[in-house]
Parts: C-alpha cells; structure tokens; sequence
C-alpha cells in the first residue's frame, strides 16, 4: 500500500490527529535496531512475526526511524504491545540494559512511543464516539 493510499484510507473523523511518530520515538526504536544488532537479541523479524501471526519489533522500528506516518490500526497495535509487555518494565526486566525485553521495548518505540501511542489511541476513541 502507497503512503498516499495509506492517507486515503484514514477515517474523516482522524483527519485532526498527527500519525507521524514524534522523534524521541524514532530515536529510542533506532538505538533498538543498535542494541538488537549488537546483542542479537530482543525482538522478532518480520518473518518470525509472521509464523506467529504477531506484529515485528524490527519492522515496527523500521517504519518509526523513518518517520512515515502510521495508520491508525498499526498505532492501535502498538498500544497493545505496550500494555501487554508493561509488566516486564515494572518488574524491573529493562533494568539491564541488554535484555530482550528492553531491546523490543524500545523497538516499538519505547517511552516515548508508549506515551505517543496511548494519547493517540485516546484521541481516536473520543472521534469514534462523536
């Protein structure tokens, strides 16, 4: 799918919302793509996603380092990755710095994505109301 079909294809009612990922989410997935070369570790290409049927930490990061506007569904699912893996953060898994759960933490954009994404899944929820 085109960027310009990816646009065409969002509801009217999200034409108020901004898609494209802030920079601290595209610096803190980069430093992701970094620690997953070097460690190799944490995350799962697209195609161990895919085996799965579940999204791809590489990919997702992929797309946030380039800046290209997300569709509202793939912002919905980072939503979800945070919220499913958030109790590895509050267990104190990303304390080490080296972990698989740091490493897709961030390949998702980390905090900065998870702040994002979360004010972003608000913004729409309120538009599907009115």
């Amino acid at each position: 799918m085109s960027y310009t079909d990816i646009i065409k294809s969002y509801p009217a009612k999200y034409a108020h919302i901004d898609f494209r990922p802030p920079q601290g989410a595209r610096d803190e997935a980069k430093r992701g793509l970094e620690l997953r070369r070097e460690h190799s570790r944490g995350g799962l290409d697209t195609r161990q996603a895919g085996r799965l049927g579940i999204g791809s930490g590489v990919q997702r990061a992929s797309d946030l380092v380039e800046g290209a506007r997300l569709s509202p569904q793939t912002v919905r699912r980072m939503a979800n990755f945070f919220n499913r893996h958030r109790v590895y953060k509050e267990r104190g898994y990303h304390n080490d710095r080296t972990s698989a759960s740091y490493i897709s933490w961030l390949l998702w954009g980390g905090d900065a994505g998870d702040r994002w994404s979360q004010k972003l899944v608000d913004q729409m929820n309120r538009a599907d109301k009115q």
